[in-house]
C-alpha cells in the first residue's frame, strides 16, 4: 500500500510538471500571423538611409494579438538609427495614421543572430482580421565607400548591402522592393529575378510565398557624390537666465566620412573646373535655428570666421557657415557656434508653479548625422527637482555647476544619445521648481561687495595708522 501511494504521488506531480510546462511554453509562444503584402523602398540619396516599409499583416491565430515584430540581420543592428510606426485607417484620401509604439521585443533572437523589434497595436487584432503598418527604419554608416580613396577629380562610389527579401519572422505571400539611387549612374548590382532598372530605380520582385527568415543578399554599386557630413561629437549648452534670454554654445567635431582624399589638393583646380572637381567635397554648412534669433557667432581656435550669412524671420531663422576650408573625405573641422534666444518662446510655467523648457533635441545642422550628441541644460542657481521627459530613450543625469557670482552651483540636467538623425529634432522638457526670491541673490551680493568696499575706503581715510602722534 505505501509503494502505491508514493506512485500515484509521482504521477500527480509528472501531470503538474507537464501542465505547467506546456501551459508556459503556449503563452511565451509568438502569435500566428502571416504577411498578405509588403513593399519596402529604400532611399539611397544621402549617407543617411531612409527605408518605408508598408505591411498587410494577417491574425491567422485563434486569439487576439497586438503585437507585431519586425526583424534586423545583425549587420544592421548597430546602424538602426530609429524606428516608427503608424497603422493606416481608412482609403485613399481618407487615410489616418496613429502612431504606435515601438519597443525592443522580448522574444528570443531569430536564426543567424536575427534581432526582433515588437510593434504594439493600439486595437488587438481578432483573427482573421487585417491591418495596414507604415514602418520608417533610418539607417546610418551603411554606405561603405568603394575605393576608399579617390582623387580631386574623382566621383565616389559607394556600396549598399541588403537583401532583396524582407526579413521577417512571418510568411511572406506577397513582396516587392525598390532601391532609389542618387543618380542614374550605378555600376553593378546583384540580380535576383526578377530584378528590373529602369533610371534611378531598381525593382526586385515580385516575391510569392517566402518562408520566414527567408534572406538573398544583395549588392549595389552607385556613385553618390552626396556630402557624407558627420558630427563625431556635438556638445550643445543650453543656459537658461530668468533675466530674459536663453544661450546657446554648440561645440562641433565634423569629418567628412566619404572615401578618404588621396593626392595633393590643388585650390587653382578647385576653383577652376567646380563642377568636375572635388565634386563630393563640401563648403557649406546650413543651420536652422529658432526663430527670432540674436547676438549669433561663429568662430575655431583661430578666432572668429567672417564667412557666414544669417536670415531671420518670425517663423524661421537660417544660419550658411563656410569652414575655412572645403572639406574633402576624412578632412575634419572644429568649430563653436553660439546665439541668443528670447526667454519667453521656450520657458513656461504649468499650473502647479512648474517652470518647463521646451526646446528642440537634435543638431540643426540639415542632412547630418551626429555620432555622439551630449546636450547641458545649465538651470538657474537655487532651481530644485529638475528632471527631464524625452520622447525617445536617452541616458540623463544631474551634474552643477559654478559661474561667475554663484555660491551653492546651479543644477545640470546632462542628456546623450548616440547615432542622432535629422528626425530626431523634436521638443524636449526639462522641468524643475525655482523660487522667484534667489534672482535677487546675486544683484543683492554685488549691493553688498560695493557696500562694504565703501565703507572700507571711509574707514581708511579716517582712521590714523600712524605710530606717533602729529
Amino acid at each position: 500500500m505505501e509503494g502505491l501511494r508514493r506512485l500515484r504521488i509521482a504521477l500527480i506531480i509528472v501531470i503538474l510538471f507537464v501542465t505547467y510546462c506546456s501551459s508556459s511554453s503556449s503563452s511565451s509562444a509568438p502569435q500566428e500571423f502571416q504577411i498578405i503584402n509588403a513593399e519596402r523602398r529604400i532611399d539611397l540619396s544621402s549617407h543617411i538611409v531612409n527605408v518605408f516599409l508598408t505591411l498587410k499583416v494577417e491574425n491567422t491565430g485563434t486569439v487576439t494579438a497586438s503585437e507585431v515584430l519586425l526583424a534586423f540581420p545583425p549587420t544592421q543592428v548597430d546602424n538602426v538609427a530609429l524606428v516608427k510606426a503608424s497603422s493606416v485607417v481608412g482609403k485613399k484620401k481618407k487615410k489616418t495614421y496613429v502612431p504606435l509604439p515601438v519597443k525592443p521585443s522580448t522574444q528570443p533572437n531569430g536564426p543567424n543572430g536575427a534581432q526582433l523589434v515588437s510593434i504594439f497595436l493600439k486595437d488587438p487584432l481578432n483573427p482573421g482580421e487585417t491591418v495596414t503598418l507604415e514602418v520608417l527604419l533610418i539607417l546610418t554608416h551603411t554606405l561603405e565607400p568603394f575605393p576608399a580613396e579617390i582623387s580631386q577629380s574623382d566621383s565616389q562610389l559607394v556600396y549598399y548591402r541588403d537583401s532583396a527579401l524582407i526579413l521577417s519572422p512571418y510568411l511572406v505571400k506577397e513582396q516587392t522592393t525598390y532601391i532609389k539611387t542618387p543618380s542614374s549612374k550605378v555600376e553593378s548590382y546583384t540580380v535576383v529575378e526578377p530584378t528590373n532598372r529602369v533610371n534611378t530605380e531598381l525593382k526586385y520582385g515580385k516575391y510569392n510565398d517566402q518562408a520566414p527568415y527567408s534572406y538573398s543578399p544583395i549588392i549595389v554599386h552607385f556613385e553618390n557624390n552626396h556630402p557624407f557630413a558627420v558630427v563625431e561629437e556635438l556638445l550643445r549648452e543650453v543656459e537658461i537666465s530668468h533675466w530674459g534670454s536663453v544661450q546657446i554654445t554648440e561645440h562641433y567635431k565634423l569629418v567628412h566620412a566619404g572615401a578618404r582624399h588621396k593626392g595633393v589638393f590643388s585650390r587653382v583646380e578647385y576653383q577652376s573646373r567646380p563642377s568636375i572637381s572635388g565634386i563630393s567635397s563640401f563648403k557649406h554648412l546650413l543651420l536652422r535655428l529658432p526663430p527670432r534669433v540674436h547676438s549669433v557667432y561663429y568662430r575655431d581656435g583661430i578666432g572668429n570666421i567672417s564667412t557666414s550669412h544669417l536670415r531671420v524671420s518670425a517663423k524661421k531663422s537660417e544660419l550658411e557657415i563656410e569652414p575655412r576650408y572645403p572639406l574633402f573625405g576624412g578632412w575634419k573641422a572644429t568649430f563653436v557656434i553660439g546665439y541668443g534666444l528670447p526667454l519667453q518662446d521656450f520657458l513656461f510655467e504649468s499650473s502647479e508653479g512648474v517652470r518647463y523648457l521646451n526646446f528642440s533635441f537634435g543638431c540643426p545642422l540639415a542632412d547630418t548625422l551626429v555620432e555622439k550628441l551630449t546636450i547641458k541644460v545649465v538651470l538657474p542657481e537655487g532651481s530644485k527637482n529638475a528632471s527631464a521627459v524625452v520622447p525617445f530613450p536617452v541616458e540623463q543625469h544631474l551634474e552643477t555647476s559654478y559661474s561667475y557670482l554663484d555660491v551653492v552651483g546651479r543644477p545640470v540636467v546632462v542628456l546623450e544619445k548616440k547615432n542622432v538623425v535629422p528626425e530626431h529634432n523634436i521638443r524636449f522638457q526639462v522641468y524643475y521648481n525655482f523660487n522667484p526670491i534667489f534672482m535677487l541673490a546675486e544683484p543683492l551680493m554685488l549691493v553688498s561687495v560695493f557696500l562694504l568696499f565703501f565703507v572700507a575706503c571711509l574707514a581708511y581715510l579716517h582712521v590714523d595708522l600712524s605710530i606717533r602722534k602729529s
